[in-house]
């Protein structure tokens, strides 16, 4: 696995965890009232975080990053196969 992939993978499970722990904390912890405000800024960050993650990983631009590595494989190929 590529150094790029790990990096990303280990950015998308903080968020994942961070996501899950900040809302066991809302569920189970009272907010205090200074910092409401805050803390709703921060869920929403991370809601958003956790959306963008799960769209990437499993919508249409997981196929498009698999389609461009076969399409890359494809051309190495070709490119090994060229007797000039």
């Amino acid at each position: 696995m590529e150094k790029t992939n790990i990096f990303k993978y280990a950015i998308g499970g903080l968020i994942i965890l961070g996501f899950f722990t900040l809302l066991a904390f809302l569920i189970y912890k009272p907010i205090p009232e200074g910092n409401a405000e805050l803390l709703y800024l921060v869920v929403g960050a991370l809601v958003g975080s956790f959306g963008t993650i799960v769209t990437y990983n499993f919508g249409s631009s997981a196929g498009s990053a698999e389609k461009a590595r076969t399409i890359e494989r494809i051309a190495e190929g070709k490119k090994n196969d060229n007797p000039c």
